[in-house]
């Protein structure tokens, strides 16, 4: 059986390339034009528009009752929006909150949002709305012949095709919006600003974007808070058309707390309160006690933050918050909308309020032909009333006698069709004497109208004038003060984690087997502690819990870890072997505390050693940094902090010999093995045991196991003698010491 034969006669044939280029470009000019860039003219995308006139042809307007949205979501998109209800609803949402809107187009009752959630809002079955008295601005003169109208989706109706605005709505509430390969974010300004810039540009039409800039000094946002962009930075952005803006929440300070009234745009509290409180569970707001979110209707925006001190510095605090919170961030300006001839383009400020001024002188030109038309077309029907008035009886004899009297009236008169109609129409009440006084008041009413009309219909002047005069008269129905002040600063500065921890003292303390720990204050007996089995106290320091602990293994490397990270001293602590990466076989042997300038003496059990500032051994590798350099089969002995000022180092061997000298006899090394610090017999098992600096005036305490001994500054001076001596004997019974303690 043979197949049938394909005809493909009358269809076109286009390669693949060429028909899905033409059907992507054709759907990317749909989405531009269409959907998501506002029109310059009116500032509204078309589902906004829509929005406004099908609530204005429901009556939704601002003396009327309120209604349910759902009517009118209804009617956009069943008469001039097919598409979704949800979304048509989210845009009707969008244009009636406050804290979106710098000037609300909607008024909602119900529930709209908040600002901590803006998409929290009720179903449209549940809220009711209205037009804001606002919405005026754009349609007050739809019915004045100034716009064109266009078919509906459906060619049943018609809609207009742009809202005759008589404010320039683009920039007094912004706009924002994802087209494909472009896109639109313009920021709200304020009524008052932006009609002083046009009244400026209307007398000067060669004013410069420094001139126009000092009426409109930057956006002006519907929550407030600061901009801090330099004046140079919101210049370039008007020049340029795009750029970003940075802004700030506005604080006071009240009975000693700090109180967040106001946030930047599009920043919700509730997320910024989550962010402190996540920094302060991590304990990097030691600096905060509490924080609480009393915001309510009055009071839309008030976050209290209650410092743990008076000795807070609130203003470094506030900076640390801007900078790692929403508190302060950055808004994208990119002033893409759609121009007068139908393109998408970048505007700067100067030509967005040249292209605004076009569209509105056309506007009111248009409205004032099609009103003139009506007053010539009123006048000239009142000429042909006059005259059946003078000749009533003639008239009425005419429309009796003939069976078309129009055309006799015509002939008879010299009247126009539409003059002979209207003479017709005429009831018989208005037959009455008084209507011919009536008809001249008119005429003379219209005959003067018509001279207003004509006039700045035929003065460029006049025409300047008249828009002029409806601005001012505008901006001061609808102006308001600046919410958003102007604050030119820096951005601000997070505070390094060191300024974050707070300054208590501690104790570290370092086990034989290199577990460690931080107790809180100086007053601790580290000895007394709970250790592990088979594990003992080896060493400790006192400092600040704000400071970096070092650790000394036996090779001689140096690690750096927070104080305030190690484990509390309630436990037995941590392994350090768990956070760092000494070399295998090595051991911790020392332990060192406090701030980055103090004075460390290092020493290793061959008898050398020098003098290290703090800061020389700070690593934040886990790896460690070389620091003492250790001969062979030698270890490090714990390190000893040196004083102020005349500081002695006393020096014990394992073979029970002590030696005292003055620290400044050792060098100030970095790095390095050192200078001898005491000579060591060349038999085996002699080792540098313990060192240890004491001021002048300050007792040795020397522990041998359970028992200790303590020398006064009188018995110390047998024991005096040169770096690098052997030193004296200790007392028979004292040459095993564990370890050498100063004390006052």
């Amino acid at each position: 059986m043979r197949e049938q034969e394909l005809n493909f006669e009358g269809i076109e044939r286009v390669p693949l390339a060429t028909f899905t280029e033409k059907a992507y470009l054709d759907y990317a000019m749909y989405v531009i034009l269409d959907r998501a860039l506002p029109f310059i003219g009116d500032g509204l995308k078309p589902v906004q528009r829509r929005i406004v006139y099908a609530m204005s042809e429901l009556g939704m307007s601002a003396a009327a009752k309120p209604k349910k949205s759902a009517r009118a979501v209804g009617d956009v998109i069943g008469k001039f929006h097919p598409h979704g209800d949800s979304a048509c609803y989210e845009a009707m949402v969008h244009m009636a909150q406050p804290f979106t809107y710098r000037y609300p187009v909607v008024d909602g009752h119900g529930n709209w949002g908040s600002q901590d959630d803006p998409k929290s809002f009720a179903a449209m079955r549940y809220t009711e709305s209205r037009l804001t008295r606002y919405a005026q601005v754009l349609l007050a003169e739809l019915g004045q012949g100034t716009v064109e109208w266009l078919p509906n989706f459906d060619g049943t109706l018609q809609e207009p095709a742009v809202l005759p605005a008589q404010l320039p709505n683009l920039l007094l509430n912004g706009t924002s919006g994802i087209a494909v390969g472009m896109s639109t974010d313009v920021p709200p300004h304020n009524v008052r600003e932006v009609v002083a810039a046009l009244l400026c540009l209307l007398d000067n039409p060669k004013a410069t974007l420094s001139q126009l800039t000092k009426h409109i000094k930057g956006p002006d946002f519907p929550t407030g808070g600061e901009l801090i962009s330099s004046r140079k930075e919101i210049l370039q952005i008007y020049k340029t058309g795009s750029g970003t803006l940075r802004l700030r929440a506005r604080y006071e300070i009240q009975a000693g707390e700090m109180v967040v009234t106001e946030l930047p745009h599009q920043v919700s509290g509730a997320k910024v309160l989550e962010q402190i409180a996540a920094q302060m569970r991590a304990k990097k707001l030691p600096m905060l006690e509490d924080l609480r979110d009393e915001s309510d209707h009055e009071n839309p925006t008030r976050l209290v933050l209650t410092p743990r001190s008076t000795r807070v510095d609130i203003e470094a605090t506030m900076s640390h918050l801007f900078a790692t919170t929403d508190l302060e961030r950055t808004v994208r300006v990119n002033i893409n909308v759609i121009g007068l001839d139908g393109l998408p383009a970048v505007y700067g400020l100067r030509s967005l309020l040249e292209e605004w001024l076009k569209f509105r002188k056309a506007t009111v030109k248009r409205r004032l032909k099609f009103r003139l038309e009506q007053v010539t077309s009123r006048l000239h029907i009142l000429d042909g009333l006059l005259i059946a008035f003078l000749n009533l009886d003639a008239v009425i004899k005419i429309i009796r006698q003939q069976d078309d009297p129009k055309p006799a009236l015509m002939k008879r008169f010299k009247l126009s069709d539409s003059q002979a109609e209207a003479i017709l129409e005429l009831k018989l009440r208005h037959l009455a004497r008084l209507e011919e006084v009536r008809i001249q008041g008119e005429q003379e009413k219209l005959a003067g109208e018509k001279v207003e009309l004509e006039r700045p219909l035929r003065s460029k002047v006049q025409l300047t004038k008249l828009i002029k005069g409806e601005l001012i008269e505008l901006a001061e129905i609808h102006g308001d003060e600046r919410r958003t002040a102007l604050v030119e600063q820096g951005a601000a500065r997070a505070l390094d984690e060191s300024e974050l921890i707070v300054s208590d003292p501690v104790t570290v303390v370092l086990s034989e087997r290199g577990w460690a720990r931080a107790a809180k204050g100086h007053e601790v007996d580290a000895e007394t502690l709970s250790y592990r089995s088979g594990d003992q106290f080896l060493a400790a320091a006192t400092g600040r819990s704000n400071q970096l602990a070092v650790f000394m293994d036996s090779t001689g490397c140096a690690y750096s870890l927070a104080a305030h990270t190690l484990p509390s001293a309630r436990g037995q602590g941590e392994p350090l072997s768990g956070r760092l990466k000494p070399p295998d076989g090595s051991s911790f042997c020392a332990v060192l505390l406090g701030a980055e300038e103090d004075k460390w003496v290092l020493a290793s059990s061959a008898g050398y050693g020098y003098v290290v500032t703090l800061a020389d051994l700070h690593s934040r590798n886990k790896a460690g940094k070389a620091a003492l350099t250790v001969p062979e089969g030698a270890s490090v002995v714990s390190a000893s902090a040196v004083g102020k000022t005349g500081s002695l180092l006393a020096a014990v061997s394992t073979d029970g010999r002590l030696l005292l000298f003055e620290v400044e006899e050792l060098p100030e090394l970095a790095r390095g093995k050192g200078n001898k610090i005491l000579s060591l017999p060349a038999k085996a098992g002699v080792e540098l045991a313990a060192i240890c600096v004491l001021a002048q005036d300050q007792t040795l305490k020397i522990i041998s196991g359970q028992r200790h001994m303590t020398l006064k500054p009188k018995d110390l001076k047998h024991y005096f003698a040169s770096r690098g001596k052997r030193g004296s004997v200790l007392p028979r019974g004292w040459r095993k010491v564990d370890r050498l303690l100063a004390e006052s």
